[in-house]
């Protein structure tokens, strides 16, 4: 299972704006890009304040397709899969991409409000602590679809984080397109998302491009 092991704070000093990977943390002083949001490397801070001046087309397709494989933690390889699908399946091109990418488990694990971040629902489906449709899985990418149902494992209710997480999930929204039951620790997936549900500054149009050239 590849994933990205790096800093995560880099990531967001490069695309130039938060990308909430850590969740809780993005909204406190403690973030590392309240502190320093210029790009990382020798060059960033020189760079800072005209870059933007000069940026390609090129590099603002590059910067599009980038910023949505970081936000939802996929690798190069699995993102241009994901493309070869949607752009295969009947309607948008963009559209049906953004679909995949929220149809993943962890996604909706984190949509549903039972994880702080992506990260953290990653790393909880990774560790079998989720049923889909009655059978155990620990792949994060598995892609849902509409009536799917997700439930938290009978062994790992007992544990102190899942005793906890009705309460942390009461916090936390849950995505009009997902049905979720806290006190039941399960969800299911109603539909598809619709564009207005799914991250406005993701730029699907200019990813297209991107794979178009």
């Amino acid at each position: 299972m590849a994933r990205y092991t790096g800093p995560v704070c880099k990531l967001c000093r490069r695309e130039g704006e938060k990308l909430f990977l850590k969740g809780e943390r993005c909204f406190t002083p403690k973030c590392a890009f309240e502190r320093r949001s210029y790009a990382p490397g020798e060059h960033g801070r020189a760079g800072q304040g005209r870059a933007g001046d000069r940026v390609s087309d090129y590099g603002r397709q590059l910067r599009a397709k980038q910023r949505a494989r970081r936000v939802y933690g996929v690798l190069e390889r699995q993102f241009r899969r994901y493309f070869s699908v949607a752009i295969k399946t009947r309607g948008l091109t963009g559209l049906n991409l953004l679909q995949t990418l929220e149809l993943r488990l962890d996604n909706v694990i984190y949509r549903m409000g039972f994880a702080e971040n992506r990260t953290q629902a990653r790393q909880m489906v990774s560790h079998g602590h989720f049923v889909v449709n009655e059978h155990k899985t620990d792949i994060p990418s598995m892609l849902l679809k509409p009536g799917d149902k997700i439930v938290v494992r009978e062994g790992s209710r007992s544990k102190s984080f899942f005793k906890e997480l009705p309460d942390f999930a009461e916090t936390r929204n849950c995505a009009l397109w997902l049905d979720r039951d806290i006190k039941g620790l399960s969800g299911r997936v109603l539909r598809l998302p619709e564009r207005a549900e799914i991250d406005g500054t993701l730029n699907e149009q200019l990813i297209v491009e991107y794979y178009s050239r």
